[in-house]
């Protein structure tokens, strides 16, 4: 297909040379290693928030470019609720522009949600690009919302989508980014045990193997 290499969202872009660039090869060369617990740990010397910020930068990349590639199989037709399996179903709040949860489709819910994310990643008092400018006192509750409806969008892929995954061969890839998530959020206690109910059996059988 001509579509393999559209993100559903312009691609976040983290400034070259800079400190969180250097974070992020880091985060690269150490996934390369292969051990996933290890890859995430917090690199010694290295702030917290910074690091959690390099992160979520990456993932939602990584989930953009995920979702981009089975945009033409979520469609209002296909997913007229955003749903994770037949016993979760997810209603669209952002707080600001809409307070009280709606219900949509998968694709909009998705769109809503990709937009709030770039609004927040875009945010430079929230997610500061330039070296020295602190992280605000709320950023991890802001990064663990981001990183709790990320969550969403694999769920909704792993639920709905994965024979499209598996026809595009995109399984590997999609595991892989998937169990790097989940073992980012499980180091930090990102996100909440009942949030990730919908992929509990998956998320068992990706962190055992390496215990």
């Amino acid at each position: 297909g001509h579509f393999f290499f559209t993100t559903f969202k312009p691609k976040k872009n983290i400034p070259e040379g800079s400190h969180q660039y250097e974070l992020l090869k880091h985060a690269e060369a150490t996934l390369g290693s292969g051990n996933l617990r290890m890859a995430v740990m917090l690199p010694e010397g290295e702030d917290l928030n910074e690091w959690v910020a390099v992160n979520t930068v990456d993932f939602f990349n990584q989930i953009n470019m995920l979702y981009g590639t089975i945009t033409d199989f979520c469609t209002e037709e296909s997913c007229p609720v955003m749903s994770a399996g037949p016993k979760y179903e997810y209603h669209w709040a952002d707080g600001t522009n809409i307070k009280k949860p709606i219900k949509c489709s998968a694709p909009k819910y998705i769109d809503y949600l990709m937009t709030w994310v770039q609004d927040q990643l875009d945010d430079e008092t929230l997610f500061p690009s330039k070296i020295g400018v602190p992280f605000k006192r709320n950023f991890m509750s802001v990064a663990k919302t981001i990183l709790k409806r990320l969550f969403r969008v694999y769920a909704h892929i792993y639920h709905q989508h994965f024979d499209s995954v598996m026809q595009l061969q995109e399984e590997a890839h999609l595991n892989t980014s998937f169990k790097h998530f989940i073992f980012f959020v499980q180091e930090f206690n990102l996100i909440d045990r009942k949030e990730l109910v919908p992929l509990q059996d998956l998320i068992e059988k990706l962190t055992t193997k390496d215990r």
